[in-house]
Parts: C-alpha cells; sequence; structure tokens
C-alpha cells in the first residue's frame, strides 16, 4: 500500500522540483546568483599630525555605507594599508557624533571584529570584488593617499570600470591616481569631497598635509561643493563622492544602484 502511495505522489513531487526551474530546464538565475562583494579600505593612520592627537577613520562613513550593503546581502571584506587592526578616530565615537549606523556598530561584536581584523592591503586584487568604498576620516590623507598600493588597486578597479566610492576625505587618496590615458584620474570629472570651509570649521586646516579641495581642483576635478554639512554626493560614470559623513549612507545606496 505505501509503494502504491509513494507512486502516486511521484507526479506531484517532479511538479514541485520544476516549479523551482526555469522554463528552460535551468535552474532561476536569481536563486543561483552570488551576492556582490564590496572591498572597504580603512585607514591604518593615527597620527593627527604634530598634534599629539589621534586620528583613524571616521565612524560614521564606515558604520553606515556598511550597514546599508550588508543589510542587502553584500558580502563585505575589509582592509587596511597596515592590516589589523584599523583605528577609530576618537571624536567620531563621541556622544556628539553618534548615530544611528554608530550605535548598531557599538553593539555589533562582529563587526568591530572585523576592525580589529582588517586584510592587509597589498594582498587583495580588484578582480576579485565588484566595487570599493573608502570612508575618510583624516587619516586617509597621511598614508592612503601616498599609498602606492592604493593607486595601483584604485587604477585597476578604474579599468575594469567597477564602482568606487570615497566619502569626506577619502577622495584625497585619489591624488596620485591617473586615468588610462596617464592624467589625473579626476580631471575633467565631477566629485566633491570635504570644503576647505569645512576643514576650517573643525579647525585643522593648517594641520592637514594637504588640502581636499584645492588638491581635486588642482587636478582638474569639476569640484561640486555644497553647505557645510549637508548631503552631497556626486556621480560621475563609475566615480562616487560625498561631502562629507552625512553622505556617506547615500553614497553607499548609489553604489549598490551601480552593482545592480
Amino acid at each position: 500500500m505505501k509503494k502504491i502511495i509513494l507512486l502516486a505522489l511521484l507526479p506531484v513531487i517532479i511538479g514541485f522540483a520544476a516549479c523551482s526551474q526555469t522554463g528552460n530546464g535551468e535552474a532561476s538565475e536569481e536563486n543561483t546568483k552570488e551576492p556582490p562583494r564590496v572591498l572597504f579600505v580603512l585607514t591604518s593612520h593615527d597620527e593627527l599630525g604634530d598634534t599629539g592627537e589621534k586620528t583613524g577613520f571616521w565612524l560614521e562613513e564606515f558604520a553606515a555605507p556598511y550597514y546599508t550593503l550588508h543589510d542587502k546581502g553584500v558580502k563585505i571584506t575589509v582592509a587596511s594599508p597596515e592590516g589589523g587592526r584599523a583605528p577609530i578616530d576618537p571624536r567620531s565615537a563621541s556622544e556628539e557624533n553618534q548615530t544611528e549606523a554608530t550605535r548598531r556598530f557599538n553593539k555589533d561584536t562582529k563587526a568591530q571584529s572585523i576592525i580589529e581584523n582588517t586584510v592587509e592591503l597589498a594582498t587583495v586584487r580588484a578582480e576579485n570584488y565588484d566595487a570599493v568604498f573608502y570612508p575618510g576620516g583624516h587619516g586617509p590623507l597621511w598614508d592612503l593617499a601616498e599609498s602606492e598600493t592604493s593607486v595601483s588597486l584604485i587604477e585597476s578597479f578604474n579599468k575594469q570600470k567597477k564602482p568606487m566610492a570615497f566619502v569626506c576625505h577619502a577622495p584625497g587618496v585619489l591624488k596620485n591616481v591617473q586615468n588610462v590615458e596617464g592624467d589625473p584620474f579626476v580631471k575633467g570629472k565631477k566629485v566633491t569631497g570635504f570644503t576647505n570651509s569645512e576643514e576650517k570649521a573643525v579647525q585643522l586646516i593648517n594641520v592637514v598635509p594637504f588640502l581636499l579641495e584645492d588638491m581635486l581642483k588642482k587636478k582638474g576635478g569639476i569640484y561640486i561643493e555644497a553647505k557645510n554639512w549637508t548631503v552631497n554626493v556626486v556621480q560621475d560614470g563609475h566615480l562616487i563622492t560625498g561631502q562629507n559623513p552625512s553622505s556617506s549612507e547615500k553614497a553607499a545606496e548609489l553604489l549598490y544602484s551601480e552593482l545592480n
């Protein structure tokens, strides 16, 4: 009797299996497609010039994009020039600079562990990722802006025409990057980044190794500025730049749109 029942149910089972296939008998692309892979690059530099104070990456500029992409199923790898612990700018961790994303990070031991154990930048390759995101903070102006490894990586992403996002001070890492013609990468491109006015407001205009706004203009970028601390994200092809911490989430949303 059991054999008869099983034989009777066999067509039904086969029918259910067929429902999980596309019309041509192949598995649905939606079910088999690998999630996008995004590389985050953080600074390893923690000295704020000669002030004796500490710097690093700005927590909101990592946390907001990280969760924006993580919650959409994106696979994220975090790298830094030295690998290991990436320093958080102490000011970005202060109560006055807390946001929904940073508070979530403060309770997220897994995300904290990722920051404590970043991958060494020299070991990553652009071909293994679909996009790259550089959070800011003042740290990148000292190490990533002068890093040949970072320059080479960005140039590789550009040659492969993959989405790239740089927020706040992170567009400073484009300082020595060239396009495929050998010109400054930002030449003729619409870009933004931390303004001279914002740098003056945080009283670091005479501390940073170079002013981001001035550098982008000098390299031929078409610099687009908004009022201090307002959301301002500029996209030119597969290049996405954000002006300040408030712009980090929108920059990540645009990056995700480019991935899809």
